[in-house]
């Protein structure tokens, strides 16, 4: 299936911006989260999470807020784009939760997406 037309922002929550924050004050030497959408993964795509210390390419969207920086490129926006970013902390463990209304399916570790 193709990628979506059009390229909606994502929203991303305070329990995921304050998780990227101490994540980012724990590693000095990077200061931002990338998250990227790649070809792969058991549904057919995933997400990709790399801590970075670079300034944000021309076509990256940059989300902001107490100390915690997010760059999302715009081909990955275009996948998840209407996409809730967060972040969960319950009795299965923790981890970055993308609530994604563009996939048609995902797999059962919530990494892995189709469209």
């Amino acid at each position: 299936m193709n990628a979506p037309t059009s390229a909606p922002t994502v929203t991303v929550t305070d329990a995921a911006y304050g998780r990227i924050a101490d994540i980012l004050a724990d590693t000095p030497d990077r200061n931002a989260l990338r998250i990227s959408v790649e070809g792969g993964g058991c549904s057919g795509f995933s997400y990709k999470y790399e801590l970075v210390d670079e300034e944000p390419a021309a076509d990256d969207q940059v989300f902001e807020k107490d100390g915690a920086r997010i760059y999302l490129d715009s081909l990955s926006l275009m996948y998840m784009g209407g996409s809730e970013i967060d972040f969960v902390d319950d009795l299965m463990g923790q981890a970055f939760r993308i609530d994604n209304p563009n996939a048609v399916a995902s797999c059962g570790c919530g990494t892995s997406f189709s469209v």
